[in-house]
């Protein structure tokens, strides 16, 4: 004997008729669509949600890296800003469109004009550093530096336009 599908055998009962049999394999047709569409849902929720959280995961990385270098440039001009105490000869230098200035001694000031010395922000103020310490600051955060000389065996002597003009030894802004 042939094995008959359950449909068949209920047929033979005359328990559901052709019409109820169309009707719930249509009904079953559109409930696989539906767990389709559902679970295709669910995914692209479920990636949206995993993207947003890499976006949010990646900018507190930053932020943190942000913290790691302002901290680290605060350590090394902390550690390294010269005492400025006893200076007594006003030095003028530009901040963006500020002019401002620093006491310091004869010694200071020559070597901030030879450019082995620099001038840095700190902690609302400004303090002077060895240079070699403001270019390890400046590979950090070029902001905190405010003015570094060029030594003047750095400048090439033929692209100077004033090298005729000798200026005096004495001169300060």
């Amino acid at each position: 004997m042939a094995k008959m599908s359950l449909q068949e055998q209920m047929m033979k009962a005359g328990l559901v008729n052709q019409k109820k049999l169309k009707k719930a394999k249509k009904g079953s047709k559109k409930s696989r669509e539906l767990a389709r569409e559902v679970k295709a849902s669910v995914e692209e929720k479920k990636q949206n949600e995993a993207e947003k959280a890499r976006a949010l995961n990646q900018q507190q990385q930053e932020e943190k890296q942000k913290k790691e270098i302002k901290a680290q440039v605060k350590q090394l001009i902390g550690a390294n800003k010269l005492d400025l105490k006893g200076g007594d000869i006003k030095y003028n230098f530009t901040d963006g469109t500020l002019i401002k200035f620093v006491y310091v001694n004869s010694l200071f000031r020559q070597q901030l004009l030879n450019g082995l010395l620099s001038i840095a922000r700190f902690e609302e103020s400004y303090v002077v550093i060895p240079s070699i310490v403001a270019k390890k600051v400046a590979m950090r955060d070029a902001d905190a530096i405010v003015e570094t000389q060029v030594a003047e065996e750095e400048i090439a002597e033929e692209d100077d336009p004033y090298a005729d003009y000798v200026v005096p030894d004495d001169l300060m802004w």
